[in-house]
């Protein structure tokens, strides 16, 4: 088969390159109860088919061939990389379709593939994502999210959603919507123009204490605590945005079931009807403005300036490229938005039993230390372990001060597969 080019893992840092042919693997299409399409890849060791299963997953990255999943596989382990119907996708993404999607995956492995134990691997946006499914399938129905933050289905009462057994949370995220919140340029005063600005809240000004990468800056503690302040006005701003366009299609769908509207003019119906089914898609402008990426006496830690996304964070906050840029009104609030997302980590994690693995990467540029912390914290498990990765970077290779140690990929997977085979044989 073809290989894959010397740069491979550098450029695609979640795959793990070249694929062995004599690896058992099979890929399976699967469908939610609201009938989404899914798929995933099922590796399993050549030794024969083990009781244990690790899935890992994201809301939108393609974990099919995840880096650990070779490691599993030589532990003896079952992987099942599992990607979302929103594969690539997080323009429309509801994270309340994406429990259906998981609910999928946890029935395919215990009653298609007769899994006795599934160890939930939530690495990067899977952390929130898996600690948001695992809460609501042990709540009990009637007390489960009825509807996603911008209305409308589905009503995750109405579903069954198994349960797993163990949760790893590796370089995880507080939810993609924190995330978002704490990179959201403040300086931005009109949604509509990427370069309208408040010079007094823009991170990226010499006058607050910037200085170009890869040189460090340093704002004041003042400066930070206006920053964080304008973060979440801003975030506000554009959830009433939203939330303004979700009404105006309510508004149109409640005329067209109102009395009579059958009754008017063929021109006023087709208008009518335009205005509830057409998106509104939203352009969020500038969302790589973290004064973390920068300042790296904020949260100290082995990372480098910069962030996961560009060594020049100051730049990339004006390019096309960035989290969140183009979204539905339902989008923003169900995924996006760090005040109305329902996927918050921290929130999640107390009803999450189950035996938990949270491990953090010391040089992650998006993630840092306290946020591992907290999840650790924040976590229900009476069994609970807490583990940091040195010299390692968010995609588990090597970077920061502490780069010399080499790859941690090696010393990463022995954490994660001791602890796991402490608990669970394979």
């Amino acid at each position: 088969m073809p290989k894959a080019p010397p740069d491979y893992q550098v450029r695609y840092p979640i795959d793990f390159g070249d694929i062995d042919p004599a690896v058992p693997h099979k890929v399976v299409q699967l469908y939610g109860a609201d009938f989404g399409k899914s798929r995933g890849v099922l590796w399993l060791p050549s030794t024969g088919k083990p009781e244990t299963c690790v899935i890992m997953s994201h809301p939108r990255a393609e974990f099919g061939h995840h880096y650990s999943i070779p490691f599993w596989i030589e532990a003896g382990y079952a992987a099942f990389g599992f990607n979302t119907r929103y594969l690539n996708n997080d323009a429309t993404m509801l994270h309340e379709n994406l429990m259906l999607d998981l609910a999928a995956a946890m029935r395919f492995l215990r009653e298609e593939e007769g899994f006795v134990r599934i160890v939930m691997l939530g690495n990067s946006g899977g952390g929130s994502l898996f600690a948001y499914y695992d809460s609501q399938a042990r709540t009990p129905k009637g007390q489960r999210v009825a509807s996603p933050p911008g209305g409308g289905p589905p009503d995750l009462n109405q579903f069954d959603l198994p349960t797993a057994d163990a949760f790893i949370i590796l370089a995880a995220h507080p939810g993609q919507g924190m995330v978002l919140m704490n990179c959201l340029d403040a300086a931005v005063v009109d949604e509509s123009d990427p370069l309208a600005s408040d010079a007094a809240l823009d991170m990226y000004d010499e006058r607050n204490g910037f200085k170009t990468p890869p040189a460090i800056s340093s704002y004041s503690k003042e400066f930070i605590e206006r920053y964080r302040a304008g973060q979440r006005a801003r975030c506000a701003r554009i959830d009433a945005i939203a939330r303004r366009h979700i009404a105006e299609a309510g508004e149109a769908r409640a005329a067209m079931r109102a009395d009579g509207f059958a009754g008017t003019s063929g021109e006023h119906r087709n208008y009518v009807a335009r205005r509830a089914m057409a998106p509104r898609y939203m352009v969020v402008y500038r969302t790589q403005a973290n004064p973390n990426y920068c300042d790296l006496s904020i949260d100290p830690s082995e990372r480098a300036v910069g962030s996961i996304i560009s060594p020049r964070p100051d730049l990339a906050n004006y390019s096309a490229f960035g989290l969140g840029r183009i979204v539905t009104p339902d989008a923003w609030l169900s995924t996006w938005s760090g005040l109305s997302s329902y996927a918050k980590t921290a929130a999640n994690l107390p009803k999450v039993p189950v035996p938990t693995l949270v491990v953090g990467a010391n040089a992650d540029q998006d993630i840092f230390l306290s946020d591992v912390r907290a999840e650790y914290e924040a976590s229900g498990a009476s069994d609970k372990t807490l583990a940091f990765i040195e010299g390692a970077e968010h995609f588990m290779r090597a970077g920061g001060t502490e780069a010399h140690l080499g790859d941690p990929r090696p010393r990463l997977m022995k954490t994660l597969v001791d602890w796991t085979r402490a608990r669970f044989p394979a």
